[in-house]
């Protein structure tokens, strides 16, 4: 499939996990991709691998920098038609567990970063017609998993955001909607079972369809609701979580 070609994809977190798959989805169907992430070894060696990217190592959570890499992306590709955010951290704990910088690290990189992206690349949209919105949010901003409190609730704001921002862009073309991953076998993911003993065969268990997901499988999601196929689609929150958020 080449639903993509001639298009120009914004990714954040874009060498990460899940980005790293997205990233090269859209690639692979025709899309000139821009890998957005901090990490700028990753993502050079990303882009070097998948070919049609350009590389992006700008700090999300500062508004400038947000904003300056959008008007570059548009300046140099003369367009922006699918912007992913999908980067995000997870500071793990209770409450009281948490300290005033995990809990706004996680909302400056999962929620506000969004703000700026979007009031930077939504003029451009409404400019060439309309556009596609593809946020990353979570199972657990649905259903929240416990111990996990500045994550969830910064996840189910990227839930709100994104339905509020469909809403007021669909006019204009822009459809805006957000996937709702369950566990996703991610470096980080594995970092957080390393600190608490458990495995992946042990989250396996869990699922109601036998394992966890794959990156390779969320990527496609994002690319459906990315691409024309998902016209009709806006304002969505789409879990694929293997029945884990109904069992």
């Amino acid at each position: 499939m080449n639903r993509f070609e001639g298009k120009v994809a914004v990714v954040t977190g874009g060498s990460g996990g899940i980005g790293s798959a997205i990233s090269k989805r859209l690639s692979s169907e025709g899309a000139h991709v821009v890998i957005c992430d901090i990490n700028a070894e990753a993502s050079n060696a990303l882009a070097a691998d998948i070919g049609n990217a350009t590389v992006e190592t700008v700090d999300i959570a500062k508004s400038s920098e947000a904003r300056a890499m959008i008007e570059r992306v548009v300046a140099q590709h003369g367009q922006i038609d699918v912007l992913c955010n999908n980067a995000g951290i997870n500071r793990r704990g209770a409450l009281m567990d948490l300290t005033e910088d995990d809990w706004d690290a996680t909302f400056a990189i999962n929620v506000t970063s969004m703000f700026y992206l979007c009031q930077a690349a939504i003029p451009h949209m409404i400019a060439a017609g309309g556009g596609a919105i593809v946020n990353t949010a979570s199972q657990w901003g649905l259903h929240p998993a416990p111990s996990h409190i500045a994550y969830n609730t910064s996840k189910a704001a990227v839930a709100a955001f994104t339905q509020n921002l469909a809403r007021d862009y669909a006019p204009d073309k822009i459809r805006v909607n957000a996937v709702c991953p369950g566990e996703v076998r991610t470096d980080m993911l594995a970092a957080g079972l390393k600190r608490t003993g458990r495995t992946f065969e042990d989250l396996d268990k869990l699922i109601p369809y036998g394992r966890i997901g794959k990156p390779e499988e969320i990527a496609a999601l994002v690319a459906f609701l990315a691409s024309e196929e998902a016209a009709f689609m806006c304002g969505s929150l789409v879990e694929i979580t293997g029945a884990q958020a109904v069992a």
